[in-house]
């Protein structure tokens, strides 16, 4: 967990570097379509493919809660170091492509020196290949909701995983928007947000345990 040691973007926020024992889990290959979500709020949507966003941490959680009453089983966000496991699949590098990531890898919309070189909107999901665990749009296209308080660094993170809890009332977001630059869709970047924003290029996916 955390940024490897000759990732030129790496930040202190990303460490130290940290070994987890990730326990038994199921995370969804997609992150949650507008179509599903209208499915929660009881109303209709054209886009069955297109990753939800603006959408509140509150309101992610809210989902996770009712999808489980819908089918029996229980569903939650995902933990930060959960997220992390499952977007490096395996991978020790920047990128899981390696150290660096082009528009074809990540929907992105800038390259390191500014120039506009992605589509500048949110793509269907599944419009790329995989990453090694087969899922999809871990990096780019829209940033994640992941259940934990935000914490400034790794320090005390929990050695099975566990969500960070702190007296903040910041929940951290991972993974890079397609408005973003490829520094910002990293396995190892990581942000914060009130609870209640919304953003244009923010979504989440589910998680459950096995």
């Amino acid at each position: 967990m955390g940024c490897c040691s000759d990732d030129k973007f790496g930040n202190s926020h990303e460490l130290p570097n940290v070994e987890v024992s990730i326990q038994s889990f199921a995370l969804a290959k997609h992150p949650v379509s507008e179509k599903e979500f209208a499915e929660f709020l009881g109303q209709d949507s054209e886009n069955p493919t297109l990753p939800l966003v603006n959408v509140s941490w509150h309101e992610a959680s809210d989902y996770c809660h009712w999808l489980g009453d819908e089918s029996g089983e229980t569903y939650r966000l995902p933990t930060e170091s959960e997220w992390e496991y499952a977007c490096r699949a395996g991978t020790t590098t920047p990128f899981p492509s390696g150290f660096m990531s082009s528009p074809e890898q990540a929907n992105c919309y800038y390259d390191e020196m500014g120039n506009r070189i992605g589509v500048g909107k949110r793509l269907p999901r599944s419009w790329g290949q995989p990453n090694p665990f087969g899922l999809h749009d871990m990096l780019g296209n829209v940033c994640e909701w992941v259940e934990d308080d935000w914490v400034p660094d790794f320090e005390n993170l929990d050695p099975e995983g566990a969500a960070q809890r702190s007296t903040t009332e910041m929940k951290v977001i991972r993974g890079g928007g397609w408005d973003s630059m490829p520094r910002l869709a990293r396995s190892s970047f990581r942000d914060f947000l009130s609870p209640s924003s919304r953003r244009d290029n923010l979504g989440f996916r589910v998680a459950k345990d096995l």
